[in-house]
């Protein structure tokens, strides 16, 4: 069914008096619908945005990063200090219950720590790189030790590694802990069943004083519903209680539904083509010619994709960052027009007049790829699409199976630059450019503590990666929201999305 008709149906119903009740508020329960399953909830083995949404429900962090102001506030820890510019000592909660009852303190941030960074399996290892290993002080003060200087290390302890119970997890196992987490955060899991659906109920005992409050709402039940048109259907239909990413084209009709409100918001996410010009996929592959990268560059029309994919003050950035996030700069990087006479030059110059075939793989919205696909065929480049999950084309990704890949990025919510640049350009399996002398630039900007050196490090790499047209952004995202009327929940710039906060009108 179409989605006019769709809508216009369920209009009928509502004016008829006969639309579904909202049943979320009247037993206590949010239902969240999300398009992509997470095949782990254990957020140190899955590297998907809906698994961070989860860890933030269920795990807590060293510290806690405030939505607003970004500023670093006390959560599993009380204190923190520098020692040495490479250690941070943390002075942790005498307080604070893990969800089996059991007590929290410095054994569990020491194993957790101290486990990952010698885990191949970790999803995400480049966030993790840095740490050397962690050790107790005592049973409530820990140390966290730096492999060098790392100026952002309390931004990554406040976001992307939250704490496992060492008893519990080292009894039961890594496999067995997936399926049955814990952790000490305002909700605890009460059951995953075998089709994905997660069920989350709050914490009773969750400890009092934590930046993320007592949650309002008792329970949450997370699905994942890959279709945007039956995602619709049941948040119109009263099945589910929030939704997001909405196509633009479909925000104006559902806000006018009396039993759905609408929420739009810009977000730091990015989405972006990533160019294999290392010839991870192919030793000959076209990419590694920086004209043809430089092409491709030119032959997308990046401002009329926004307008059109993106209403609503979406923004055309040149270098993947954020203005909030310190390292960012966007004049240092090479700005590339749309110009699809000077592409076709450019691949004539590099040997490939009659343009080449290649595979654009995607798990975005079809129709953004469709879009890619035209713009590069009006040049003479064949691009067939690889429309899949996730998890599947990050996997082929780290396999370095795609020459062309459109993705976004969110940068874990951490407000400053390395993330993306540790993640993409430091030759881990994510690095699809394998450029030597960005990777040295990422090091440099990375292990130092003096704040002038890693602009001059930062801004230089960033050149770089534009000159070279290894990583092209496309947009900023825009998120347009739906929910049931009953609820009150807000959007933050992060794009993570607090659940803990929302409540019942």
């Amino acid at each position: 069914m179409h989605l006019r008709s769709l809508l216009a149906g369920v209009m009928l119903a509502v004016l008829a008096g006969s639309a579904p009740a909202l049943a979320g508020k009247a037993d206590d329960t949010l239902r969240v619908t999300l398009r992509d399953a997470i095949p782990n909830v254990d957020p140190y083995y899955n590297t998907q945005a809906a698994g961070l949404i989860i860890a933030i429900h269920v795990w807590d962090t060293l510290l806690i990063r405030d939505p607003e102001t970004f500023e670093l506030k006390p959560g599993l820890a009380l204190e923190w200090k520098l020692v040495d510019d490479r250690t941070t000592e943390f002075k942790l909660r005498p307080d604070v219950k893990f969800h089996d009852g059991e007590p929290f303190t410095a054994d569990d941030v020491v194993y957790t720590l101290n486990t990952i960074i010698a885990d191949k399996k970790v999803a995400t290892p480049s966030n993790y790189t840095w740490i050397e290993k962690a050790e107790k002080v005592d049973d409530l003060t820990v140390r966290v030790i730096a492999k060098k200087p790392f100026p952002a290390a309390l931004a990554y302890l406040s976001s992307i590694t939250p704490i496992w119970p060492k008893a519990y997890r080292e009894k039961v196992g890594a496999e067995e802990f997936a399926k049955k987490p814990i952790g000490t955060g305002p909700y605890k899991i009460a059951a995953i069943d075998s089709s994905g659906e997660i069920r989350l109920e709050r914490f009773d005992d969750y400890f009092a004083g934590s930046p993320k409050g007592k949650p309002a709402i008792r329970n949450i039940v997370f699905r994942a519903v890959a279709d945007p048109t039956t995602q619709m259907a049941e948040l119109i239909g009263g099945k589910a209680d929030w939704i997001q990413d909405i196509n633009a084209d479909q925000f104006e009709s559902l806000s006018k539904l009396p039993t759905v409100k609408t929420l739009r918001a810009e977000v730091q996410r990015i989405a972006y083509v990533n160019l294999a010009g290392g010839g991870r996929d192919n030793p000959d592959s076209p990419l590694k010619n920086i004209k043809v990268r430089q092409a491709i560059f030119h032959a997308i029309d990046r401002e009329t994709m926004a307008k059109q994919f993106m209403p609503g003050g979406s923004g055309v950035p040149d270098i993947v960052c954020f203005d909030t996030q310190f390292g960012c700069d966007q004049s240092k990087a090479v700005h590339y027009d749309y110009d699809p006479e000077k592409a076709k030059a450019l691949l004539a110059e590099a040997g490939y007049p009659n343009g080449f075939d290649t595979e654009l793989y995607t798990y975005l919205t079809p129709s953004w790829g469709g879009a890619i696909q035209n713009y590069l065929k009006a040049v003479g480049i064949n691009a067939t699409i690889q429309q899949q999950a996730v998890a599947a084309v990050i996997k082929a990704a780290q396999e370095g199976k795609t020459p062309l890949a459109i993705a976004a990025w969110s940068g874990f919510g951490i407000n400053e630059v390395s993330p993306y640049l540790q993640y993409f350009f430091t030759g881990n399996v994510l690095d699809q450019a394998r450029d030597e002398e960005i990777h040295k630039l990422v090091d440099a900007g990375g292990s130092t503590n003096d704040e002038a050196a890693r602009l001059k490090a930062y801004n230089e790499a960033f050149h770089l990666i534009s000159e070279r047209a290894h990583f092209l952004p496309l947009f900023s995202y825009v998120k347009n929201y739906g929910m049931s009327k009953d609820l009150n929940f807000k959007a933050f710039k992060d794009d993570w999305s607090r659940f803990y906060l929302a409540t019942w009108n």
